[in-house]
């Protein structure tokens, strides 16, 4: 089989050939932006899901149904090592300029950049090295207290109503929502609170790991009603099989049912490792088509990549002790969750010792708590990873 016609694509939000199982979820987007055209009410989607369930896949495809309706689309990333405001400001202030540039002269489009100026001069929000600067003065007395449960809501107004002045219509799409701090998350759901109300033409979609669920609600229980949040996990056999089968056959050859059902055994239908095994397996054959022998072949490549790849990145993160907290999460039996005591138990050590540094995996978004004293992996496979490479 020749390796350039590949068509697997394993990879962080690579696209892969064949988007199966997530149609519902695009559809709904779909509305979504077209009743935002209409000025009819829209809530916001955040796709909840493990590591590798194509979360980041499906808010590329919504950046592309937004750019094609000519919407402007701000792609944000939240994670450790930046703050909320830091990874708003340099595409804000972007699209301000933007919509200030638009036609003739608009006073919302102008206050809007004003009170951009207040607000980044209130937090003092630099970008790398450099801080950010607009030849504009600023709006005193709007969005520049501070604070950012007060600021970003009033920044948020401004924008919207530029926006809605130039008939232009916004998405805001943050990956790796997690991350975000309970006062940024508060902030940010308070300000999408806001336009909401004045109906303005801003829509926010977002992903992130089972946990944002909760923090998202502490912060602000009304959270459930602006967002939806759908479950994004592994795909149903009859997705996973189109997920593997369609592309192949795009490309002229076929794969044998045996094949099919051996890639889902080793996959349990995740989207990240059905593109791993496709593309390994499609190397490994010789010809079409495509049999059972060279997915058993294509496996020990497939594993040999992710143990040095997916797996081992988030391993070498943690600390010694985080380590070991995952390790005694493995020896024990199943797939998860796992209840805090037998962890504990594993460990030798009391139950209550234990809770910061699951809350330092927590953080790092390494594991979850599916219910109230229990921890499961955020990594799908990654206990038979413990396993098979750190056992100790």
């Amino acid at each position: 089989m020749d390796p350039v016609r590949n068509p697997f694509a394993p990879g962080a939000g690579t696209p892969p050939p064949e988007l199966s199982g997530r149609w519902e979820l695009i559809e709904q987007a779909r509305i979504a932006f077209d009743r935002l055209k209409l000025g009819r009410p829209v809530r916001g989607l955040i796709a909840v899901g493990l590591r590798g369930v194509g979360k980041t896949v499906l808010l590329n495809e919504f950046r592309l149904m937004a750019q094609e309706r000519q919407y402007f689309c701000l792609s944000l990333e939240a994670h450790e090592d930046k703050s909320l405001p830091q990874l708003l400001v340099p595409p804000l202030r972007r699209l301000l300029l933007d919509l200030d540039r638009l036609g003739a002269l608009s006073e919302h489009a102008k206050r809007a950049l004003r009170i951009f100026k207040s607000f980044m001069g209130s937090l003092r929000v630099k970008y790398g090295d450099a801080e950010l600067t607009l030849d504009i003065d600023p709006e005193a007395g709007t969005a520049d207290s501070g604070d950012l449960e007060v600021d970003l809501p009033e920044l948020f107004t401004a924008i919207g109503k530029a926006a809605q002045d130039r008939q232009q219509h916004v998405v805001l799409l943050i990956d790796e929502l997690q991350y975000l701090s309970e006062a940024e998350m508060s902030a940010l759901i308070m300000s999408v609170h806001r336009i909401t109300q004045l109906g303005l033409p801003i829509v926010m979609f977002g992903a992130g790991l089972p946990q944002v669920v909760a923090i998202m609600g502490r912060s602000k229980s009304y959270a459930e009603r602006l967002f939806d949040f759908p479950q994004v996990g592994a795909l149903k056999a009859s997705d996973s099989i189109d997920a593997i089968q369609k592309p192949i056959q795009t490309e002229g050859e076929e794969i044998e049912p045996a094949a099919l059902d051996e890639i889902l055994l080793w996959t349990q239908g995740y989207p990240f490792f059905l593109q791993e095994w496709g593309y390994q397996t499609w190397n490994s054959a010789s010809a079409s088509p495509i049999a059972k022998a060279d997915v058993q072949t294509a496996t020990q490549k497939a594993l040999n990549r992710l143990d040095e790849g997916f797996f081992k990145v988030r391993f070498e993160r943690l600390t010694p002790r985080e380590r070991e907290y995952a390790r005694a999460m493995a020896s024990l039996p199943g797939a998860g969750p796992y209840r805090s005591a037998e962890i504990a138990q594993a460990l030798g050590v009391a139950s209550q010792s234990i809770a910061p540094t699951r809350n330092n995996l927590i953080a790092k978004g390494m594991v979850y708590a599916p219910a109230h004293g229990d921890t499961a992996f955020t990594v799908p496979l990654f206990e038979q990873y413990l396993r098979r490479v750190r056992p100790d």
